[in-house]
């Protein structure tokens, strides 16, 4: 293999091989909005779709979104444009209006603005540059805020951004396999011009410090395979998550086990107690999400779960929004204030 382009070979190669085992992430034929910062991740991508998209038949808009956190942002964005008009794909920008306060708050506004665009121009896929180094890093992140099983395997190849509209918009990663050093050297072989973000060196944002401290601590120490070892662990965290909900959302189908009323929904307590603990954490879990207004944490639903073995007409504490769940044999009844 010619030395000179050895990334780029390899990363197609790489990219057929994932698109022939998983080819409903990019279809054929299909149009992509690809979200494009200006790193080398996402040009990568970028370049990547564009080298195949004549054999896919793909239709390619790159976006941007613009935080306005930086002083040169909008420079960062008009690099992204320069280099989208250089390949020739469409262009599209978003930028904040507002202050955003926290990294929450700016994904969340990223990713509307991301549906916006897609909605827009027709896009079905939204795809973005993440990494198997970014797995690792979310797994680690994840791990040490005391996430189980979904939060651990929460960085996955594909999900849906429009779970309740149809036609739905898929958030697709084709890069998952791939890690960071292989894309540098990817940009490196086809000329790529990559932004430096400056904020990806401030160690005040602890994904910067678990990439530049702990992360190489690890592997120098530990086990220089560590990323593959990892990423290997979320895929498989992954597969058990899809069973399980799949088999926890069974309980539902049951119409004996649930009455889903607008004021006093209730989960039938015997038929919930027969099912293994893993099981019954999902199935309630699914039952709260449907009606607490922040996310089901695990105290929710340990206190929840309480309830199997109390005695008739216990009560709960309340959960946030003045919401208790008490006994009412046989059910385990929510009542909404």
């Amino acid at each position: 293999m010619n030395s000179q382009n050895r990334f780029t070979k390899l990363l197609r190669a790489n990219l057929n091989a994932v698109l022939r085992s998983q080819p409903e992430i990019l279809p054929r034929d299909a149009s992509l909005l690809v979200a494009v910062s200006g790193g080398q991740d996402s040009l990568c991508l970028a370049k990547l779709l564009q080298m195949q998209s004549a054999k896919f038949n793909w239709n390619l808009t790159i976006a941007h979104c613009d935080h306005q956190w930086r002083s040169d942002s909008s420079a960062n964005a008009e690099h992204v444009e320069n280099i989208a008009k250089e390949w020739g794909i469409a262009f599209c920008l978003r930028t904040a209006k507002s202050l955003l306060a926290s990294e929450a708050d700016a994904r969340k506004w990223r990713y509307a603005m991301l549906v916006e665009m897609a909605n827009i121009h027709k896009c079905a896929y939204v795809a973005t540059g993440h990494t198997r180094s970014d797995r690792v890093e979310t797994l680690l992140h994840n791990l040490m805020r005391g996430s189980g099983a979904d939060g651990l395997a929460s960085l996955t190849w594909v999900r849906s951004l429009t779970p309740e509209i149809k036609p739905e918009i898929k958030l697709v990663r084709p890069l998952l396999n791939v890690s960071r050093h292989e894309t540098a050297a990817f940009c490196r072989e086809n000329q790529i011009p990559i932004w430096e973000d400056s904020t990806n060196q401030n160690l005040d944002y602890r994904r910067n410090r678990l990439r530049l401290e702990t992360i190489p601590y690890l592997q120098e120490h530990f086990n220089p395979q560590l990323e593959i070892a990892i990423a290997q662990t979320s895929e498989l965290l992954h597969d058990d998550v899809i069973y399980l909900e799949k088999q926890a959302s069974c309980f539902f189908e049951d119409n004996v086990s649930v009455i889903w009323d607008e004021r006093l929904p209730r989960l039938h307590r015997q038929l919930l107690q027969e099912q293994p603990l893993a099981l019954q954490r999902r199935i309630v879990r699914q039952f709260l999400s449907k009606y607490l207004i922040h996310q089901v944490n695990f105290e929710d639903i340990e206190r929840f779960l309480n309830l199997l073995t109390a005695q008739n007409r216990a009560q709960s504490a309340p959960f946030k929004g003045n919401i208790s769940a008490f006994v009412e044999h046989p059910w385990i009844v929510l009542h909404i204030n």
